[in-house]
This record gives structure tokens, C-alpha cells and sequence, in this order.
């Protein structure tokens, strides 16, 4: 069903969930803290509702008080929460189990955190099912919630531990625990954050589905715009902890009436553009915090088009028609095109130039096997050892002051292939060529000066900054480790760096449990550039961040490598982030490189099918684009058993016969240099392609 066919389905219908005028404070020390204001929202059956903002603008805290699951310092100080028409605000914590079990289920972001480790996957679901049916035949119930889910072999993934499980199999299994509670409304909170862009794509057809299928509503948390319009019937914006804008998702795509709903829209890189042709707009500032009190509007001091009123008048969240509402003092003004708001977000980011510079890295036949432990009946037994091909026979180079990106799934070797790089991993075999230089395969066999010129930045600034330490105190380190540094030059440059990261110099004396996530991921590129490196690998840097935060990390290093003429190899799985950034991309797959080319070679086709599933995959930010979705089937196969011939075959959906099962495709180049490695014709895939394109249109 289409999504505006859903929205004459669910006209007429009463809602399921009606929640109003809902406040919840937090207790800080001895004091409470607002951390949800006048929130509202309306759900039906069959009906999936998003929330959408920055981090810490109230969005989990809304979800969490529906479910009447705030921990022990929050309460709800006013409001109502009706579930089919039943107030259940007051009801004992008894009876909210009763409803946890019967009618409200949520499903957490992380879905290892939320399965037990030492139970198999299998019994956990039967558990569910025991608890709320009575029936004999648990088995088959279990099997039939994993087909559900659109798991293959039910039968053997029910007998699997969930580490043995990859992260889309495992959000699936969540998923099976909380349709087999056959729930009427779903609360999601950001359960595809951490996926790929083709799992996520999965999981989403997935969820609307089920929510179809079962008539059930749902509430969709995110940061992903483009998710949301995908989705999602209806939204609601949160900043600052209240509602800044409401509607169908249509209108609020179209036509976005707060300025920070347009501010977040402006932010989310479109897939084609490019560092050289656009900087990406950034809201400029950083969201308030619980703590702080504002007498206007919470959003005032990062507005640009805020008036002295803004400042000292808090606005009240104005209906505009039935289905319709936003909280801002100069609405009718955008409204009626008086105002013109997105053009006033702007970058600080100039004209990136071109840079031609002599080759920097220069990588041969790099491969990496591991060698799995073998047990003792395999001992016993003379069986050799599984080998893990996670890295097979890859060639690149990357020119100094350019940006070669890598895309591909998780378990496609990418972040194999940059500790390999890095000197984390030892080579199986292969060449690394740096500055052309040979080095080691390992960190601790180069000298010093390939280590100054090397660098990374890992994907979660959390884990790679050490929390004992002062944000200058880790910055400090590799100038004076690495740049050779006297302590009192070290302090200096520390507050240089700083300033070139768009932090002051107060930030020096923080730690990093001080800090947001956009803040750290900050600190953390200030370090990578201490040693003002030749090359720097980035690893995902941006895939946990808002939108807002992810486009000024972006612009942020693209002025980097203007200025200091740095290059990157940038690692991600969203194609969109990285055409933006990349001056050329390489797809990679189960450990093969699928496809190389400029960026702007993959605005149009020819692609690698893989590519182009990838492509289809990326959720884009407008409700009424008519894209072509090619699912994948299946997760990527494992590299202990590779398949023959292309290793894409298995899920390919252009596969042309035996061919593809039993040969290696060879690589075909096409224009200057792009280079895409099938069995399908260039001429062939182009037809293709440009087929498929005339059929989104129609």
C-alpha cells in the first residue's frame, strides 16, 4: 500500500495512543530538571508515527514516559497518556506490566544489548510466546515469528547464541520477540542507527509491514530524516526538549514552517553533491541542555532569523489546520514565502579547490586470513583450521590532498583493510607502499616518521578517547610523542587545534564525559591532525551523529584538507556522505573490491550491481520520491565459505546464469576511470539501469 493510501485509511479511524500536554522532569543532584514540555501525539492503528531531532531534544524521554519506564530520578509532573481511550497514567506498576506484556512493546537501539547472551536466540522468543500464550506447540510458534522476520532456515538460526548473529539478524530477532507479544503499539528507538543502509532498507519494509499486518501503530525515534520520510505518516520535530513543529510527513517535508525543521533538512547531504560544487549547511550552536533556562525560545540563540521577541517571548505550539502545528513567533512568514530561512544557514566552508599531487599511499595485493581456533574433536580428528578470508587480493592508491572512500556492508573488509593500512593488522600478504616508502605490516616495525604521518579516526570517539584524560591532555600526547614538542609549543598547538575544530579553548580542561557526541568526534580529528599527518583513515566518523553535527564534521574536514592538504581514506556504508566528501570511491564486497571510479562517475550509470542495490538502499529525505528499492536477499554470506565464481552472486538480482556461480567476473573499464568488475557488459548494464531509472519516473 502506498503511503498516501494510508493516510485515507487511518482519516477515520480512533486513536489507538493520546498523549497531551505530557511534562517529565529529572532529578539532578537536588534538583529537577524539565526534560519534556508540553509534548502531544495521536497514533492509530496501522499508522507509524516519527519523532524526529537532535540528540538530547526530548525524544527517548517521550517514548520512555508512554511506557511509564523512566528510571528512578524522572516522573511525569502533568499531562495524559490514553491508550484505546484508557487513562494509564495512574495505573500500579502491576498493571503496567500487564499492558507491557498485552499492548505496549518497545524495541531499544541496540539489539545486543538487549538479548541474553547465554541463551540461544530460539528459547528466548519461546519465552515470550509462553508468557502470553498458552499453547503447546511453542516450537512452531517460534519458527513461524522467525519467518516473520524474514529469517531464512528458521530452524537453524532458533539454535544460534545472538554473538553468532549479525547486527540486521539481530534487530530481526527483536523484532520477533515483540510481534510475538502481538502488541498494539511499537515504540522504536532508533533500532537502524547502527545498521547498513541495505539491512536498514530490510528492516524498514519490515516494520511497516508488520505494523500492517498485525494492525498495530508504532512510534519511530530517529535522527535520520530520510527514514522518516520514507516511513513515517505523520512526524513530530523535537528540540530543546519541546515540540517545535508537528504534521503529516508531507506537508512537513514540502513545507517546513520552524526554522529549525528547515535547518535539519538543509543539513542532510543529498546524494550527487559534492565538497567542490556545495558546502552542506550547519545549523550553527549546540542544543541546550536540561540544566540551562531560557525565558524565549529554546531555539533562539541558534536561529538566524531570531528577532529581539524570539529572545523574550516564548511561543506557544499553534494549530494551523486539523492535522497541523508549529511553535514559532514568524511562521506565517515562512508560510506565505515572505521569509526565506534555509538560505540563512549557512557554512563556513569556501571553495574547496582541486589539489594534483603525486601519489601518497599506494596499496598491492593486500590480503588478510585468520585462522579460527580449532577444537579439541577437530584436533582429534586431523581438520585443519576454518580460514577467514576477510581481505582478498585489493589494489588502490590514494593521491596526496584527495579522498578515496570505501563503502560496502559490514563484513565486507573495509575496516580490516584500514588496520592493515594503519599498521594494526598484519598483512597475510601483499604491498603497502606510503611517501614511496615499503612499510611493515605492522605499527611497531615502522619508524617513526611513517607513524607521524599516519593516522585514524576511529567510529566512536567514546571508546577511543581515554576518559581519565583531559581533552588537551589527549591532544598533548602525540605532539609531544610524535611531533617532538616542548610541553609549553605542546599547550599552544593544543589550543590551535582546538580552534581549527571549531572548539574554544575551555575545552582543553574537559573531559570527555563533558562532551556531546559531535564534541568528542571533534577532539578526536584534532588529535588524528596533531602529528599533521600526510594521510589520516577515518572510520565511520560521522554514522552515529546527527544530522546537524554530521554536516559540520563534514565540512569541517573538508577545510581541513584544503588547508593542510591532508588526505583520507574515509570508511562508510552511506554512499550520500560519501560521494559528498570522496574525490574517487571503492566498493567493496566480502573482502573484493566490486567497483572504483570518480565520485562523480556514480551519479549515472554504469554501476556494479552491487552499487547500484547500494544506492537504492540510501532512505532519501522526500516523501514523494519514486524510487526503485532493490532488496538484497539474505545477509552477506560468511567468509569462512566463500561462494564461487562473483562472490556477489548469491544475492545478486542481475545474475545472468551459471557464468556468475563459476567464474570470476573481470574487471571492465568504462569513460577515464571507472572500473566496475562483472560478467554483465558495460553496453549491457548501462541499458539496464537507464531502464530502471525510466520506470521510478513513471
Amino acid at each position: 500500500m502506498e503511503l498516501n493510501d494510508w493516510y485515507n485509511v487511518v482519516n477515520n479511524i480512533s486513536s489507538l495512543l493520546d498523549v497531551n500536554n505530557l511534562h517529565v522532569s529529572y532529578q539532578i543532584g537536588r534538583k529537577w530538571y524539565s526534560a519534556l514540555r508540553e509534548f502531544r501525539v495521536k497514533v492509530h492503528t496501522k499508522q507509524i508515527h516519527g519523532i524526529v531531532g537532535e540528540s538530547g531534544s526530548g525524544k527517548t524521554t517521550a517514548i520512555k514516559a508512554i511506557m511509564r519506564y523512566l528510571g528512578k530520578n524522572g516522573r511525569i509532573t502533568d499531562g495524559t497518556i490514553y491508550i484505546n481511550g484508557e487513562d494509564i497514567l495512574h495505573k500500579s506498576r502491576h498493571e503496567m506490566r500487564q499492558l507491557w506484556s498485552n499492548t505496549l512493546h518497545m524495541v531499544p537501539q541496540n539489539p545486543f544489548t538487549a538479548l541474553n547472551p547465554s541463551i540461544k536466540v530460539g528459547e528466548q522468543i519461546a519465552e515470550v510466546i509462553r508468557r502470553h500464550t498458552r499453547s503447546k506447540n511453542v516450537s512452531a510458534q517460534v519458527f513461524a515469528a522467525l519467518q516473520a522476520v524474514r529469517l531464512a532456515d528458521p530452524q537453524r538460526i532458533a539454535e544460534r547464541y545472538p554473538h553468532e548473529l549479525s547486527g540486521g539478524q539481530q534487530q530481526r530477532i527483536i523484532l520477533a520477540m515483540a510481534f510475538s507479544s502481538q502488541p498494539q503499539l511499537l515504540l522504536l528507538d532508533e533500532p537502524t542507527t547502527a545498521l547498513d543502509v541495505t539491512t536498514e532498507a530490510a528492516i524498514l519494509d519490515l516494520i511497516r509491514a508488520l505494523v500492517l499486518e498485525t494492525n498495530a501503530g508504532a512510534i519511530y525515534v530517529t535522527h535520520n530524516l530520510g527514514v522518516v520520510a520514507q516511513l513515517c505518516h505523520s512526524v513530530t520535530v523535537m528540540y530543546g526538549v519541546e515540540v517545535m513543529e508537528e504534521g503529516d510527513v508531507n506537508s512537513i517535508f514540502e513545507t517546513p514552517l520552524h526554522p529549525y525543521t528547515i535547518g535539519l533538512l538543509a543539513c542532510v547531504p543529498r546524494f550527487g553533491q559534492g565538497k567542490r560544487q556545495q558546502a552542506l549547511r550547519t545549523i550553527l550552536g549546540q542544543p541546550p541542555s536540561i540544566t540551562s533556562s531560557r525565558k524565549g525560545c529554546v531555539f533562539a540563540n541558534r536561529c538566524p532569523v531570531a528577532l529581539e521577541k524570539c529572545f523574550q517571548e516564548h511561543p506557544k505550539l499553534t494549530s494551523i489546520d486539523e492535522s497541523r502545528s508549529v511553535r514559532c513567533h514568524r511562521w506565517s512568514e515562512i508560510a506565505d514565502g515572505s521569509l526565506a530561512v534555509e538560505q540563512q544557514f549557512l557554512s563556513n566552508l569556501g571553495k574547496i579547490s582541486k589539489i594534483e599531487g603525486k601519489t601518497l599511499l599506494k596499496v598491492e595485493g593486500l590480503t588478510k586470513h585468520f585462522s579460527t581456533p580449532r577444537s579439541i574433536i577437530d584436533i582429534l580428528a586431523g581438520q585443519p583450521a576454518d580460514v577467514i578470508r576477510a581481505v582478498e587480493d585489493v589494489s588502490l592508491s590514494i593521491r596526496e590532498g584527495r579522498t578515496l572512500g570505501l563503502v560496502g556492508e559490514s563484513g565486507s573488509g573495509k575496516t580490516t583493510l584500514a588496520r592493515m593500512i594503519i599498521g594494526l593488522t598484519d598483512c597475510t600478504r601483499g604491498k603497502i607502499s606510503f611517501m614511496g616508502i615499503e612499510v611493515k605490516g605492522n605499527a611497531s616495525q615502522r619508524p617513526h616518521e611513517i607513524l607521524k604521518q599516519l593516522q585514524m579516526v576511529f567510529q566512536n570517539p567514546q571508546e577511543s578517547l581515554n576518559p581519565y584524560l583531559t581533552v588537551g591532555q589527549a591532544i598533548r600526547r602525540p605532539l609531544i610523542k610524535l611531533a617532538k614538542l616542548k610541553r609549553k609549543a605542546a599547550d599552544t598547538e593544543v589550543i590551535r587545534l582546538l580552534g581549527a575544530v571549531n572548539l574554544d579553548a575551555s575545552y582543553a580542561e574537559r573531559y570527555p564525559s563533558e562532551l556531546s557526541g559531535g564534541e568528542k568526534q571533534r577532539v578526536a580529528i584534532a588529535r588524528a591532525f596533531a602529528s599533521n599527518p600526510e594521510l589520516i583513515v577515518c572510520d565511520e566518523p560521522v554514522s552515529a551523529l546527527d544530522v546537524s553535527v554530521q554536516a559540520a564534521v563534514l565540512n569541517l574536514l573538508a577545510k581541513l584538507q584544503e588547508e593542510r592538504k591532508t588526505a583520507y581514506l574515509f570508511i562508510s556504508h552511506d554512499l550520500a556522505v560519501v560521494r559528498y566528501l570522496a574525490d574517487f570511491i571503492a566498493v567493496m564486497y566480502l573482502g573484493s573490491l566490486m567497483e572504483v571510479g570518480y565520485s562523480r562517475d556514480y551519479d549515472h550509470p554504469p554501476h556494479h550491481p552491487y552499487t547500484e542495490a547500494l544506492l537504492s538502499a540510501i532512505p532519501i529525505p522526500d516523501p514523494s520520491a519514486n524510487t526503485e528499492h532493490i532488496r538484497l536477499s539474505d545477509d552477506i554470506p560468511s567468509p569462512r565459505d566463500l561462494p564461487r565464481g562473483c562472490r556477489f552472486h548469491t544475492r545478486c538480482p542481475r545474475k545472468i546464469g551459471t557464468i556468475c556461480e563459476e567464474e570470476e567476473p573481470p574487471w571492465q573499464q568504462h569513460g577515464e576511470e571507472q572500473y566496475i568488475r562483472c560478467h554483465i557488459p558495460i553496453e549491457e548494464l548501462i541499458v539496464m539501469q537507464n531502464q530502471s531509472q525510466k520506470t521510478e519516473m513513471t
